[in-house]
């Protein structure tokens, strides 16, 4: 019996140890068939302290979150990520900084995570915080879910270029308006750039693209673009565009960051809805968070409680929901506030408020600010990884809470403060003048030999003052407009250095009327910015000469000021005078109308339809009037040296209340000067020499005679002093006539 009984265990364990055998099968193979849902429910969030290095705050590249570095890794790396981990909340401190930390996982789940995929089998997609690996979108407000990734790092110009501005992409794009349009269709100097990001280069339909880039097989991407911007010349060799490029990335950055944003938005026509909210769904992908830190922008004051009254944000805030000091918690990213628990966020009146969450554990979250309507709340959301944005204009100065709205997470403990401070007094701006004073000329040459003369031209582009209340962007020689006043005598040679500041954007030139030569040295001088070129050429010809920028748009860089005068004067010199003035005309073109306060924009269209809203004298309203009014007394003999930058219209030039004694006319001086003349016609690109004896005090107003012009700022004033002449004036002069 006791024998049978064995026999029959025996075949019992057989089979059950063949069981237990298929059914560690069936276990192993479920293992490394799991699906993308059980990869994602175990990735662990690092800990926010654990990216405790200091961060840049001049660069646009976003920081790239916790997760973001974790899981963009591959499967090794992620090992390596773990065991980070592990050290790190072995030797994480309390207090200070907090944690965002998932339940802890178990030993199986964790190596689950890190196994690399069996041979031939598929690929397992990242887990949900991968979302955070891509960079930041331009802040557009509609919140449309940003592109994949592919899981590897981009290059950091690339980042860069990525992570842009919109709005200060406009901004930088005013040194591309004289040659590209942001309107479809409309194709200047160069194609329009509506639509450009995805399309093939040289698809703009109606343009005459070169050789060259018709060859290139481009596509517009953020990266190519990056490139193209840093050296269009490197990137497309032989194409025909003479910019040289964006030398920072925040400018490329910010370009590319507009040009996304209108091609997205199907043209410059196309504008946002400031202050929209997220509204997907919880399974929506959303748009990748931007960590850089909070900073103050400059953008226009929106009225207190208008939301959206702006549309760039006065302050940008990022939190993250987590778990710290055994509570639930909003935690500052980047910044000021970074790893702050339930950091105090702030404000000033009116001022717009960008604040992006990002939800660390997974759980249902959403964040309010209290008395800010409906722009001060966010959709909710759910999932590790998610997140949303809002933004929304600081109501009246005074201490408001933020919240999560979602029941019983305020009481534990996701609370903070938001205080909004009265609206600071509006800055004094302290604007630039560029008018040259027409004081500033040359003492003559006098009698002496020929000579080797230096002459050194730095090209300076920079804001300055137009007119009362509004600015320009100029470029200048030596950082005035007109540029210097060069003086010389026939037969010298000119060694001319010309130097590109390198802060400039553009390449610059020059070109002598007084040179006999290849583009009066326009050829030897397109200077890149931060370089320096020279030539040399020979005062053949007496007589008072324009230079000015030959770099195409020529006409371009002379309306934003690149023009000056040099004198040859003949052996022995012109005849001595009491006082000298030096004074040019110009027109500037602007996108805003004629006494618009504000920074103005050069105008294209306006430029080649010779429609100017400001006509000037040494480059600005009332530089020759308010700022430097020339000065005589009763008997002396005053010489103008008159001149017209243009780059478009001729000039009759007039001095109200007083005759030209003398006329070098069209600048000549081997001819005898014409005597008694009232107005005198100058060309642009060109110039007179005009003589006079001031007999009578009192104020003289300099005009080009075509006077609807001096409604739009073409003024200047003489003011003579002296004892009266009754024989020759005798009359009362009205107050308030500028006489």
């Amino acid at each position: 019996m006791g024998r049978w009984v064995w026999e029959k265990l025996q075949q019992w364990l057989v089979l059950i140890v063949g069981l237990a055998a298929i059914a560690g099968m069936i276990g192993i193979g479920a293992l490394f068939q799991s699906n993308p849902e059980s990869t994602q429910s175990v990735a662990v969030v690092p800990p926010v302290k654990q990216d405790n290095t200091p961060k840049p705050t001049a660069s646009p590249i976003a920081k790239a979150t916790p997760e973001s570095n974790q899981t963009a890794a591959a499967p090794t790396d992620a090992m390596q990520d773990s065991k980070a981990n592990t050290k790190a909340d072995s030797t994480q401190s309390s207090g200070t900084k907090a944690e965002a930390t998932a339940p802890a996982t178990s030993g199986p789940q964790l190596a689950q995570r890190t196994a690399p995929n069996p041979p031939g089998a598929p690929a397992i997609p990242p887990a949900q915080p991968a979302q955070l690996a891509q960079p930041a979108t331009p802040v557009t407000h509609n919140h449309a879910p940003a592109p994949p990734t592919t899981g590897q790092s981009a290059p950091a110009a690339t980042q860069a270029a990525m992570t842009g501005d919109a709005a200060a992409g406009r901004q930088v794009f005013q040194k591309c308006r004289a040659c590209h349009s942001l309107d479809a269709g409309k194709n200047g100097v160069g194609p329009s750039l509506a639509n450009i990001v995805g399309e093939k280069a040289a698809a703009v339909p109606g343009y005459n693209f070169s050789p060259a880039m018709r060859a290139s097989n481009l596509t517009w991407d953020a990266a190519t673009l990056d490139a193209y911007l840093t050296d269009p010349q490197k990137a497309v060799p032989g194409n025909k565009m003479p910019f040289p490029g964006l030398k920072t990335e925040r400018e490329r950055g910010a370009v590319i960051a507009l040009l996304t944003e209108i091609s997205k938005g199907g043209g410059a026509g196309a504008a946002p809805a400031p202050g929209a909210q997220t509204a997907q769904a919880p399974a929506a992908q959303p748009p990748a968070p931007s960590t850089t830190q909070p900073e103050a922008v400059p953008s226009t004051t929106p009225a207190p409680g208008v939301p959206g009254a702006s549309y760039v944000p006065g302050m940008r805030y990022t939190v993250r929901t987590g778990i710290a000091e055994g509570r639930m918690v909003f935690i500052g990213v980047g910044g000021s506030i970074d790893g702050q628990v339930n950091p105090l966020l702030s404000a000033a009146e009116g001022q717009v408020v960008q604040v992006t969450m990002i939800n660390g554990e997974g759980a249902e979250h959403d964040i309010v600010f209290d008395n800010h309507g409906p722009a001060g709340s966010s959709a909710h959301i759910v999932g590790r990884g998610a997140s949303t944005s809002i933004a929304f204009a600081a109501g009246r100065a005074g201490d408001y809470a933020y919240y999560c709205s979602v029941p019983g997470h305020r009481l534990s403990g996701m609370e903070g403060k938001f205080l909004v401070t009265p609206q600071p007094p509006p800055e004094t701006v302290v604007q630039a003048d560029i008018s040259q004073k027409p004081e500033d000329v040359p003492p003559p040459i006098g009698n002496r030999a020929p000579q080797t003369v230096r002459v050194d031209l730095v090209t300076v582009e920079l804001e300055a003052r137009l007119a009362e209340g509004t600015t320009f962007g100029y470029w200048t020689f030596n950082g005035r407009v007109p540029g210097p006043m060069l003086r010389v005598r026939v037969g010298d040679t000119v060694e001319v250095h010309l130097k590109n500041a390198d802060g400039s954007s553009m390449l610059h030139s020059v070109d002598f009327h007084a040179a006999t030569g290849p583009g009066g040295g326009a050829a030897s001088t397109q200077t890149n910015p931060g370089e320096e070129k020279s030539f040399r050429f020979k005062a053949l010809t007496p007589g008072l000469f324009v230079y000015h920028c030959a770099t195409p748009m020529v006409a371009h860089h002379i309306a934003n000021g690149m023009y000056g005068m040099i004198l040859v004067e003949p052996e022995g010199g012109l005849p001595p005078v009491d006082r000298e003035y030096y004074v040019m005309q110009g027109e500037i073109y602007t996108g805003g109308a004629f006494g618009q306060h504000g920074s103005q924009e050069f105008n294209v269209e306006k430029l080649l339809n010779e429609r100017p809203e400001y006509f000037v004298f040494n480059g600005s309203v009332g530089a020759l009037s308010t700022f430097h009014p020339m000065q005589a007394k009763v008997g002396e003999t005053v010489r103008i040296y008159f001149g017209v930058g243009g780059p478009n219209f001729t000039s009759s030039f007039h001095i109200i209340g007083e005759i030209f004694d003398k006329v070098y006319n069209l600048g000549g001086v081997m001819s005898e000067p014409l005597k008694g003349i009232q107005t005198v016609t100058v060309p642009a690109g060109g110039a007179v020499i005009t003589e006079f004896k001031v007999d009578v005090p009192g104020n003289y107003i300099l005009v080009d005679h075509a006077l609807a012009r001096a409604e739009r700022g073409l003024v200047g004033i003489l003011r003579v002093e002296g004892q009266p002449n009754t024989e020759i004036f005798d009359g009362k002069v009205e107050p308030g006539m500028a006489h």
